[in-house]
């Protein structure tokens, strides 16, 4: 598995890049915007760790950026515990957040399983479910609608697929953080609201008044048939 590590902290670089070495990840590091999103252009990475705060092009222009041409599962890294900047990079394509200073453990077990996730377990060629115009194709991780592929992050893709599995159960946003990110999720649970609203942006043709991805008010999200 190949890693990028972008940040303007030198010495942070290093160390996240040896102890993501002694996993065995191989791992390439940038230390400014710019850079990042030449890489990741011209190299394929299976996940990007990327600092928020950064001189020039700031880490959420960069997410922006990379997102116009890749699904890469993306970690950012901020110096700031609010919410607010949490949500804005999950509005501009990041998978997942950790906060500085942060423990190296925690990063390690949070790059295996956006991996994990993103890889996908194995399953039957061609597997595929359906929903009207709507599907997936669970061993590429592709969804189409009306015969045209949509990209997803890798997040919306798990959360999506969790949903068409389980037609008609009723998910808490709880529940989904906990599921579909993996860990308990010690912050705002208006994450999951973020992910389902570009979905439903992404993947049905009103998303005002959407025909499959649902809300319970008051309990939480479902898919409907």
């Amino acid at each position: 598995m190949k890693i990028l590590v972008v940040d303007d902290e030198k010495t942070l670089v290093k160390g996240m890049k040896f102890n993501l070495e002694n996993e065995g990840y191989q791992v390439e590091c940038a230390y400014d915007g710019a850079a990042a999103v030449e890489l990741a252009r011209n190299e394929k990475f299976d996940l990007l760790i990327l600092d928020v705060m950064m001189p020039e092009v700031d880490g959420l222009e960069v997410c922006m950026r990379i997102r116009e041409f890749s699904n890469v599962p993306i970690i950012m890294l901020t110096a700031k515990s609010e919410d607010a900047d949490k949500l804005m990079g999950f509005e501009c394509g990041a998978d997942d957040y950790l906060t500085k200073p942060f423990n190296i453990l925690e990063l390690k077990a949070r790059v295996r399983a956006l991996l994990r996730r993103a890889a996908g377990v194995q399953r039957a060629q061609g597997a595929v479910l359906t929903a009207g115009d709507l599907s997936l194709n669970t061993e590429e991780r592709v969804a189409v609608r009306d015969g045209r592929t949509v990209d997803l992050t890798a997040k919306e893709y798990d959360l999506i697929e969790l949903l068409m599995r389980n037609p008609r159960r009723i998910y808490s946003r709880e529940n989904l953080m906990n599921v579909v990110w993996g860990y308990t999720y010690a912050g705002d649970y208006r994450t999951v609201d973020v992910h389902i609203r570009r979905l439903r942006e992404k993947l049905e043709k009103n998303p005002a008044e959407p025909d499959h991805i649902m809300t319970k008010w008051g309990v939480g999200y479902y898919f409907k048939e």
